[in-house]
């Protein structure tokens, strides 16, 4: 893909005023969550006995109020966006590993390979995934090791499908020809000329998994099932928020704002890249 092709899709996303909003928000939201913390004085795990689950207020710093057990929300919050926000990169960034490499693969070899390597995938997509990572965080425990790696290697199904499909159309271009009959073996052709004519479709697909993925987790710890105390995510303090919903709804509201906006901004983030690339396809 040359610099013009890239330069094109740029243009076209940045003419997408929502798109651009959204990205700009994504931004205020990831700076907050890794800077955040350093504008206020609490610590995530303080307790503050005296001010058990007290609402949002300027007093003591305590800006997004405490929980049941008098720990700022503020700074948890923020812990808990950058533990999902991590979560979702590393888990998305294994997906797509698996999925690339595993599509790329079949794509270009084709034939039995090919039919052999889809059967699997068609067979792995029957079954109920979300239960196989619920099986293993209960069988081998909790693990934020486990966590990412599991819930990365059963996202990697549909990346797979769509770079096999785009690697069976790119195989049979001039250059791949070419490449052949200058006796470049299939793996370097499948590193220096596949893969990278692939990175459009790729990082549109890793962009729309990242909130895939966070909410998944959110899902997860909201069953306690993820992510487990003294750290916290944004799925664990919206459960701990709907236990205390009728007494103190800030718990619940603030975390579950983060959570939606976070979702929102990435979601239209992911359709506008879509839309650039594809259109800068069609001028290609």
């Amino acid at each position: 893909m040359s610099g013009g092709w890239w330069n094109e899709a740029a243009r076209r996303f940045g003419a997408d005023k929502v798109a651009v909003a959204a990205a700009l928000a994504v931004l205020v939201l990831v700076l907050l969550a890794l800077l955040g913390g350093a504008l206020n004085p609490n610590d995530a795990q303080a307790l503050d006995w005296s001010r058990i689950a007290t609402a949002p207020a300027l007093a003591h710093a305590h800006w997004f109020g405490t929980d049941r057990l008098g720990r700022d929300l503020f700074v948890r919050t923020l812990a808990g966006a950058r533990l999902s926000l991590s979560i979702g990169l590393v888990a998305t960034a294994v997906s797509v590993g698996i999925g690339v490499s595993y599509g790329a693969v079949a794509g270009y070899c084709g034939g039995r390979i090919d039919q052999l390597m889809m059967r699997l995938i068609e067979t792995l997509s029957g079954l109920p995934l979300i239960f196989f990572v619920i099986f293993l965080t209960v069988i081998v425990g909790n693990s934020l090791l486990l966590l990412f790696a599991a819930i990365g290697a059963v996202g990697w199904l549909t990346m797979a499908r769509i770079v096999r499909g785009l690697t069976l159309s790119i195989r049979q271009k001039e250059y791949i020809e070419a490449a052949r009959a200058g006796g470049l073996t299939a793996s370097r052709i499948v590193l220096r000329h596949v893969v990278p004519n692939l990175l459009g479709p790729v990082i549109v697909y890793a962009t729309l998994t990242i909130p895939q993925v966070v909410l998944f987790e959110s899902f997860l710890s909201f069953l306690g099932l993820g992510v487990q105390e003294p750290r916290a995510s944004l799925g664990t303090l919206i459960a701990e928020g709907a236990a205390e919903m009728e007494s103190a709804a800030w718990m619940l509201l603030i975390p579950g704002a983060f959570l939606t906006l976070l979702l929102l901004s990435l979601n239209l983030v992911g359709d506008g890249l879509r839309d650039a690339l594809d259109e800068s396809a069609h001028v290609r």
